[in-house]
């Protein structure tokens, strides 16, 4: 609770202290964590900002613990801004891709194709998840279009449940991510679908290319 005090001069030229400056905490001490001797406050009256000790064998696996919780607590931030979340694991992109192979069949022109084409390339996010984790990719997208195609399409055999189904990549198999606490802020997946999609239409109006001849060497 305590505030920042720039200078403790006063009008007439003299060193002054007030009081109101102070904070309030149950306990300052200094330890040593490590090598290096730190100054801990605990039991702050108001506690707005905390301080995360990040310890590791070498400087490599210190910075890969940095981002590790940077993302972490970036991802935390989204949730707070938007209050919103949704299934993680390639459940978002796989419910998509199958919406959309089925809203692509009321097209009777080549808009169908476009369609069709963009539904498959979501399907490369629950690929790489599943490849990156030494899984077998195909099997597992396969298992997820059914669970999805099942919820959308209200089969007899589908739960409600099946709609946030997603990979669970320590199984190797599709579970309820929604319930195994498995999330994404939905304002992330929301921007990175829009981003994605508006720089391949960036590309695709890209029809001309212009390529310099290189520079012939003059000869003396």
């Amino acid at each position: 609770g305590g505030s920042v005090c720039t200078t403790m001069a006063n009008a007439e030229g003299e060193e002054t202290f007030d009081q109101a400056y102070l904070g309030q905490a149950e306990e300052v001490c200094e330890e040593r964590v490590g090598d290096n001797d730190f100054i801990f406050f605990r039991g702050t009256k108001t506690a707005n900002a905390q301080t995360i000790l990040l310890r590791g064998a070498n400087e490599f696996l210190t910075n890969e613990a940095e981002r590790s919780v940077h993302d972490s607590l970036c991802a935390v931030k989204r949730v707070l801004e938007s209050n919103i979340v949704v299934a993680g694991g390639g459940s978002v992109e796989t419910a998509l891709s199958v919406y959309l192979e089925d809203f692509a069949k009321t097209f009777g022109s080549k808009e169908q194709l476009a369609i069709a084409e963009f539904a498959e390339s979501l399907t490369v996010i629950p690929k790489c998840l599943a490849v990156n984790a030494a899984k077998d990719a195909t099997e597992l997208v396969a298992q997820l279009r059914v669970f999805h195609h099942g919820a959308q399409q209200g089969l007899e055999n589908a739960k409600e449940s099946m709609k946030y189904s997603g990979l669970d990549l320590i199984n190797g198999k599709v579970k309820n991510n929604v319930k195994s606490g498995v999330l994404e802020p939905a304002v992330s997946k929301i921007k990175s679908l829009r981003f994605a999609t508006e720089a391949a239409i960036t590309i695709l109006r890209i029809d001309d290319l212009i390529k310099l001849a290189p520079e012939e060497n003059q000869q003396d």
